[in-house]
Order: structure tokens, then sequence, then C-alpha cells
């Protein structure tokens, strides 16, 4: 074991005696790394009973502070220009706690310390994700995406909080603004050409791209805002007893959209979304929330384009920067999500300029 893994063993033991109860008797059992820089490891205490060890040290890029200009984010970093947030364990506990306050199941958080990064969770149990629950076929699919659109319209009927508090620990709930949803679109730009063995946008293609990314943005920044999970989507809910949709991965949550929220539920690369459960989504939030659908779905289209120009543009990042082919068995499907966003009329400008650039889009089969 080396230096800083033992240290960090060190640290985990004296969390876990501050927190009480016997956890830091209890057996620990590491689980498969998370797709971030945390980890997590299930604990059984000798009575049984288990919980989640949440290990998420502080070594991202700072979130974005309150009120910080471009020019400061850009120095700041990626988290600051595009993802808002961090791997940090005060934002998982303080909107685990609001979740759960609007009677939303989200873990509970037993205790926590934010300067560490340790958090102490409550267990939902493996293979419970919507995904692995409909592949076995123990559930139905459009069952499970009604509930999560039920789920949906109750946290998006609630006031968005300005900033959370926890015994003097805060999180603010920042604006998705147009900094984050141009830096973000611009993955598509940069890296999307690769695909097919061209460069990254520049010269006359990049200022009229920066044009048509605007007017998107311009759009989206018009529609009423909401509470945003930010990645709810079928990989992140959990299908758990008594029919109740369990809540992973809400530490991102900003200020935004109840569109971005429904098009990661129904526009999934991950897994084909039948039309009939993503119909069922939609009409199930339009029901509770009354909304008309024409709107809705003007502005499913322009923040579904926005998130899939942004995914696309990752997908292609990760295979042709990072050297991930596995990311491009999911591309096809992302492809024909982003062409079908476009097909809106609202969309016409930005439809005609990846027409142009990025004509196989439109031709990808998922």
């Amino acid at each position: 074991m080396d230096s800083a893994t033992d240290s960090r063993t060190l640290e985990i033991d004296r969390f876990l005696a501050s927190a009480g109860d016997g956890w830091d008797r209890a057996i620990r059992k590491p689980l498969s790394q998370d797709a971030s820089t945390r980890r997590y490891i299930r604990l059984h205490r000798e009575d049984g009973v288990t919980a989640l060890l949440m290990d998420a040290p502080r070594v991202e890029d700072d979130p974005c502070p309150p009120g910080a200009d471009r020019a400061l984010r850009e120095q700041m970093g990626w988290n600051a220009m595009t993802r808002l947030a961090a791997s940090r364990v005060e934002a998982f506990a303080l909107i685990a706690g609001h979740l759960r306050s609007l009677g939303l199941n989200a873990p509970e958080v037993y205790a926590f310390d934010a300067t560490q990064g340790f958090a102490l969770i409550e267990d939902f149990g493996d293979g419970l994700e919507f995904a692995r629950v409909i592949e076995r076929g123990e559930a139905d699919e459009r069952a499970l995406y009604r509930a999560a659109a039920e789920t949906l319209a109750v946290l998006h009927a609630a006031p968005v909080p300005q900033l959370l508090d926890n015994s003097g620990i805060q999180w603010p709930i920042l604006d998705f603004d147009a900094v984050a949803l141009g830096a973000n679109a611009d993955l598509y730009a940069d890296w999307l050409p690769l695909e097919v063995g061209g460069t990254k946008l520049t010269g006359a293609a990049r200022a009229r791209w920066e044009g048509e990314r605007d007017a998107l943005i311009e759009k989206a920044v018009s529609f009423p805002r909401t509470f945003t999970l930010r990645d709810y989507h079928a990989e992140n809910l959990l299908w758990l007893p008594g029919g109740r949709v369990g809540l992973l991965d809400f530490q991102d949550a900003v200020r935004g959209w109840d569109a971005w929220d429904m098009a990661m539920l129904t526009q999934d690369a991950r897994r084909a979304v039948t039309h009939a459960a993503s119909e069922d989504a939609i009409g199930t939030f339009l029901d509770k929330t009354g909304q008309n659908r024409t709107d809705f779905d003007e502005r499913l289209a322009v923040i579904g384009a926005l998130n899939a120009l942004r995914i696309a543009g990752v997908f292609s990042r990760l295979q042709h920067r990072d050297h991930k082919p596995r990311y491009g068995e999911f591309q096809p499907r992302q492809l024909s999500i982003l062409a079908r966003n476009l097909a809106h009329p609202s969309l016409a400008g930005m439809r005609a300029f990846v027409r142009e650039q990025t004509p196989f889009v439109f031709e990808a089969k998922s």
C-alpha cells in the first residue's frame, strides 16, 4: 500500500469513528469505480445493516462560485465553465436533503465531511437501475418511465432554492447559463468532424457555428427555469420496492429547464428508449403539470439539441483524444437523437448548418 492510499485509509477510519453507530467496525467491500473521481465502499455491520461510504477527495477543478464572470471561469477551468459543479460531497448531501424534503427518494445521508470528501449514505442495493431491471424483464419499461416522469413533475413544481444550507455548510444552485451552454455545445464543433477524418471547425465555418449556436442558446435562456437534476437517465434511476423511483447522481443539479431532464430521460444515448415509453413519459409529465404539448415540444427540441450536440462531441472526444473506442458504439444512437431534435421547425438554421458541415449526422442508424 503506498503512502497516499494508507493516509486515505486512516482518514476513512477517523470519519467512520466520528459517524458513530459502529460503522468504524463494519466490514468494508469496495464497489466498482465511479465514472468520476468518486469511489464507493459498502459497509456491513455485525447486525446485518449496510451503508455506503462515498469517497470523493477534492482533486477536481473547483466549482463555479456564485457571480463569477466568464474570464474568472475560464481561468478556473472546465468545471467552472461548463459543469458549474464538482464531485463534492456537500453538494450530494445538501441536494439529497432537498429532494427528500419534497418526498422524493434520494438516499439519506447519515454523516458527511465536506473537507475530507466523505459521506456515509443509505444503501439502496445493487442491480436496481432502470436499465438493468428492464433488461432482466422484471418491470414494464412504460411503467418505469411514467413513474420517472411523475417524479420530475413533483420536482419541477417546487420552488428552486438559491442556496442550500446544513448547519452552516452551504451549496448554491446556480443558473445553467449561456456560458455553460455555449462551452458544452462547442464540443460538437471541436470534435464531431473528426468522426470522418476532419478537423475542428475554424474560420468562416466557426463563425457560422457560433451564430447558430447563440441563436439556440437565446431561445433556451428565454424558457421558464426549474430545478434540474441534469443526469436523469436509466443508469441513475432505481426501481425501489413499492414502485418508488430512487435518485442517484444529482450533485450537479442547477437551475435549468424541465426539458433538460426529460431529454436525458427519453433521449438516452446508452439505451434505446421505445417510442411508447417516451410518449408515456412526456404525456404523464404534461398531464401532471398541466402544460401545453406544442410549447413543450419546442423546449424539448431546443434543449435536447443543445444537449445532443454536447454528448455527440463528448463521445467523439472520448474516442479520438482519449482512445476509448467503445463510445463509438453509442454514437449512432446519439446522432439519431440529434437529427430528431433538429427536425423541429424552430431549429431550421442549426439543422441546415449541421447538414452542411457533418451530413453523416442524418445518416446514422440507431
